[in-house]
């Protein structure tokens, strides 16, 4: 049987979003990189710092007390802080503890945050775990386990290396359209498969950026929404949130099995379908994933995917915008902060605010991340 979903009965919206551009490591510090995420989101929601009743900061990589440390500047305020750790799901599980917050009624506005920098040596922030080899998925690094799967991926379906690499071209296309994306820059076909080679056939620009930012989100109830006087027609409404620990498989795509259960467990909550789905921020941090998650999704059959995305498909303005802030691959992946982010992207989009990149007629938006775990959280938004 369907899980409860108390969105059902006390709805939750997203009622301001703020972010600091992803970028390559620099001398910032995380508390400047999160506090201009914060006044820009208390900015955008006209709402002031006391208003906030809870606090949830997602990060994975500077430590503990790092949140209360960071929102003690933004002066007196009885906020109650925690901090989330979730991997690469960091913020997307400091979000659902948000929503959930205002959901129960705990909370009638709350905050999701999500702030990281690399750790000590971990050079500009390269592609994904390429100067820090911290192993994953089992006994291989990420890139290698992603590269096999694109192996796989084309021996199963006749998809080429080329369009593998034409997710990467979307994705920074969509990225240099974007002003708080890390990578901003419009990239050819050729420009993409060219060295280094990672791992396989991923390339250097098929894999994720990991550098620092942060993003933020304020979410709010009806009475919220009524007792502060926030403009009803910019607030976007959760319509569920879901999470999931990956089942034992002897299946090396586990991710794509556990995105599907995620992602169908969060639109049954939400009583729609996949067709329903107008915006997609999903775990991109390596071009394959999108055709896997894809298809997983329910957006296209299985190996239907590759040829879905070279018809336009999957680009702003096509069936479903997958990534129109330019994805993991293009907005970066700075860990904490990249979930917020999708979700920041998804409001933008649904509020029709996302200027050239805007995808018309925008209602509904999916955010997916994945994390080290495995774990899956899947949110859905609508207008």
């Amino acid at each position: 049987m369907a899980a409860k979903n108390i969105l059902n009965d006390r709805p939750a919206y997203v009622v301001g979003i703020g972010l600091h551009r992803y970028q390559h490591a620099t001398e910032t510090s995380y508390v400047t990189l999160g506090l201009t995420a914060v006044r820009a989101a208390l900015a955008d929601a006209a709402v002031d710092w006391p208003s906030v009743e809870t606090a949830y900061v997602g990060n994975a990589r500077i430590g503990m007390a790092a949140g209360s440390t960071m929102l003690r500047y933004l002066g007196p305020s009885d906020v109650a802080v925690a901090q989330v750790e979730n991997a690469s799901a960091s913020g997307s599980t400091a979000f659902r503890q948000s929503v959930h917050d205002v959901a129960s009624g705990v909370a009638d506005v709350s905050i999701a945050i999500g702030v990281d920098k690399p750790v000590a040596g971990a050079g500009r922030g390269g592609p994904i775990n390429a100067n820090v080899p911290t192993l994953d998925h089992g006994l291989i690094v990420p890139f290698s386990h992603f590269a096999m799967l694109a192996e796989r991926y084309m021996a199963d379906t006749g998809a080429t290396v080329e369009q593998i690499a034409k997710v990467a071209v979307k994705n920074h296309g969509n990225g240099a359209r974007n002003p708080f994306a890390q990578r901003q820059k419009v990239r050819t076909l050729e420009d993409v498969l060219a060295p280094p080679q990672i791992s396989g056939a991923l390339t250097r620009l098929q894999c994720t950026p990991v550098g620092e930012g942060a993003a933020a989100v304020i979410v709010a109830s009806e009475d919220a929404l009524k007792k502060l006087g926030i403009d009803r027609d910019r607030a976007i409404r959760v319509a569920a949130s879901a999470s999931r620990l990956q089942e034992f498989t002897p299946d090396e795509n586990a991710d794509a099995a556990l995105t599907r259960k995620t992602t169908f467990e969060a639109l049954e909550a939400a009583s729609m379908s996949p067709r329903d789905l107008d915006i997609i921020e999903l775990h991109d941090a390596f071009s394959i994933e999108e055709l896997l998650y894809a298809e997983a999704m329910g957006l296209c059959g299985t190996g239907e995917a590759a040829a879905r995305l070279e018809r336009g498909e999957y680009d702003i303005g096509g069936k479903h915008a997958i990534s129109p802030s330019g994805g993991l691959l293009a907005m970066g992946h700075p860990i904490g902060p990249t979930g917020v982010g999708q979700v920041c992207e998804i409001v933008r989009q649904l509020r029709n605010e996302a200027g050239d990149r805007q995808h018309p007629q925008a209602k509904v938006g999916l955010a997916h991340m994945v994390g080290v775990g495995a774990v899956c959280v899947v949110h859905v938004l609508k207008r």
